[in-house]
């Protein structure tokens, strides 16, 4: 009796729970049907009067959504490509490999989690400048191939989960360090390597602030930035904006559901990993 009052409240409190998080979902694709005139007609319809599909190429032809499309997609991929083999060099380094000052580096990684990111802006824009990266993509792309301290962490709680006695059997068969990550370590831990990429793409594909500080040619602003542009000027048309949002949406819906599996090995896994 006590087990199915439990299914129940459990049931209840998932479906409130879902449906929270897709009702916005559900009426951006109801407004991105609508006609200009039935978006904000009182009451509101709950169902477009006429389904207008040409919205998603009105929309997407004002924002200039293609070219923006490509150049989110070409600093998103390279961004996810930098921050995975740095991290993953690191990880395996703080977090499997015994040198002196090992700690002291770990707790400096762990410790700038704690800074907010804006403390660098103002000395990275005159070092940027200064190099001559600016209005370019370099100041977005080259700093991801430098580590980031977050997907580090995660990989050094991942990796501890698995028995050093892997090293030491491929050490004693003639394998260096870096063989023993590629062979033994990065199969190994593909659940949480998959899991950074998710966040990794995430991050960069919503990147906004960096963009706008660094990037004045148009022709060169990712998707973000084109989106809340269009969005803030006086004449925006939000039928047409909601349909392109939700071709912005579509890349990290697609990479979520692929890797959906790995996604969720990967967070239980450092989860019953605890903190190292």
């Amino acid at each position: 009796m006590k087990n199915s009052a439990f299914q129940i409240f459990r049931f209840i409190i998932l479906l409130v729970g879902s449906i929270s998080m897709l009702y916005p979902l559900f009426w951006m694709i109801i407004i991105a049907l609508k006609g200009n005139d039935d978006v904000f007609s009182l009451p509101p319809d709950w169902y477009p009067k006429e389904f207008n599909w040409e919205n998603f190429v009105i929309g997407t032809e004002q924002i200039h959504f293609w070219r923006a499309f490509s150049n989110s997609m070409i600093i998103a991929v390279l961004c996810t490509i930098g921050q995975i083999i740095s991290s993953v060099l690191v990880g395996y380094g703080l977090g499997r490999l015994r040198f002196p000052g090992r700690k002291m580096w770990f707790s400096l990684f762990v410790g700038s989690l704690m800074l907010p990111g804006f403390i660098g802006l103002i000395p990275l824009f005159h070092l940027y400048t200064s190099l001559g990266w600016y209005n370019t993509w370099l100041p977005i792309i080259v700093p991801a191939f430098f580590g980031n301290a977050s997907f580090t962490f995660l990989f050094i709680q991942f990796s501890s989960t698995i028995p050093k006695s892997f090293d030491e059997a491929a050490k004693i068969d003639g394998a260096n360090d870096l063989r023993i990550l590629w062979n033994v370590i990065v199969p190994m831990s593909m659940p949480i390597i998959i899991t950074m990429m998710i966040f990794s793409f995430q991050g960069s594909w919503n990147q906004y602030l960096e963009p706008v500080i660094y990037l004045v040619d148009q022709s060169k602003w990712p998707l973000a930035v084109s989106m809340a542009s269009y969005a803030s000027t006086w004449t925006t048309q939000w039928n047409y904006f909601m349909a392109a949002d939700l071709l912005y949406m579509l890349p990290m819906l697609i990479i979520f559901f692929i890797g959906q599996k790995y996604f969720m090995q990967g967070l239980g896994s450092v989860n019953s990993a605890g903190l190292k």
